[in-house]
């Protein structure tokens, strides 16, 4: 174990179509895990990954299974490349299931059953289009707070995603979330702007979708990690599987607490971070947080290579 390192793994939003193709040139694992993982779900997962459309991987239920399986994917790869292991993970929402099973404590089985449900449960709970996200940069998180409580108005709208100093996700009934951005403009953010999801993440319009998917998640054996995981909604590491059970449960309506998740790893040592599956967003983020930090993404065999260049002995 190296215990400056530790792995991220992203949520939805860093697919394309086309994704780990670079990686699984160089690493059969890639595709085999694909293969595995397209078993539990139904469908050539592959396939959809190279072929798309985009709007295929854009729909959530297809999303979140999509980005765990490639995150997994990456993980698989780089262990059957080197014994270099992390001392700490974590994932930004979904990417919350990726490390519980890349850790150990979840089979890649079950967390294919648990992301497709949940992407499923996720879609229906708003259905329509009713709910929205927007991205308010530039206001600090107390302001995101104030102007979600005063563009309510008796509806839904709240801060989901505290990912950077100055960068938040607000969620709910898309009425509410357009008066919320007006609102964050005028109060001075620098961009207050609607996110391309109709489902209102972390919001608690996901609390019925949070009820049902608890019935699987309390059918389903957790065990405990062997890399301990720091989760979203309080930053800390859990390692007792009943609690890891609940905490997930509470995720789906609890706000993601990546600021405060970095700031948790950072203080254990971990100077690097390695990003693991499509995408370089945790990178950005992360170092928003820590500016200290080190990062590197497995998006590709560039970055694969250059992860393992820097950290071998």
């Amino acid at each position: 174990m190296n215990t400056s390192l530790a792995f991220v793994f992203p949520g939805q939003g860093s697919q394309s179509v086309g994704m780990m193709a670079d990686l699984n040139a160089a690493h059969g694992e890639v595709k085999a895990t694909f293969a595995e993982a397209s078993e539990y779900f139904g469908r050539d997962m592959w396939s959809m990954a190279q072929e798309g459309p985009e709007s295929l991987l854009a729909q959530t239920e297809i999303t979140q299974p999509m980005m765990f399986v490639a995150g997994v994917a990456a993980w698989r790869a780089w262990c059957a490349s080197t014994d270099m292991r992390p001392a700490l993970m974590a994932g930004h929402s979904l990417g919350e299931y990726t490390a519980y099973v890349c850790s150990g404590a979840i089979s890649l089985e079950q967390g294919v059953e648990l992301v497709k449900r949940r992407g499923e449960l996720m879609r229906d709970a708003c259905p329509g289009g009713q709910g929205k996200m927007a991205a308010v940069i530039g206001l600090d998180d107390e302001q995101v707070i104030a102007v979600c409580e005063q563009a309510a108005g008796g509806e839904v709208v709240q801060a989901v995603n505290f990912n950077a100093p100055g960068q938040v996700v607000i969620a709910g009934h898309g009425a509410a979330v357009d008066r919320a951005v007006e609102l964050a403009r005028e109060a001075g953010a620098r961009k207050a702007m609607p996110l391309a999801v109709s489902v209102p993440c972390h919001s608690d319009l996901m609390r019925p979708a949070a009820e049902q998917l608890a019935e699987q998640l309390r059918a389903t054996a957790i065990q405990q990690p062997a890399i301990p995981v720091v989760n979203n909604i309080d930053a800390e590491v859990e390692l007792n599987p009943d609690q890891i059970r609940e905490k997930l449960i509470a995720q789906l309506y609890s706000p993601v607490l990546w600021v405060a998740s970095v700031k948790t790893i950072a203080a254990t040592g971990v100077d690097t971070l390695v990003e693991c599956g499509p995408g370089k967003v945790l990178c950005g983020m992360s170092k928003r947080v820590e500016r200290g930090l080190t990062v590197h993404s497995l998006q590709d065999q560039a970055g694969f290579d250059s992860a393992l260049g820097a950290l071998s002995p």
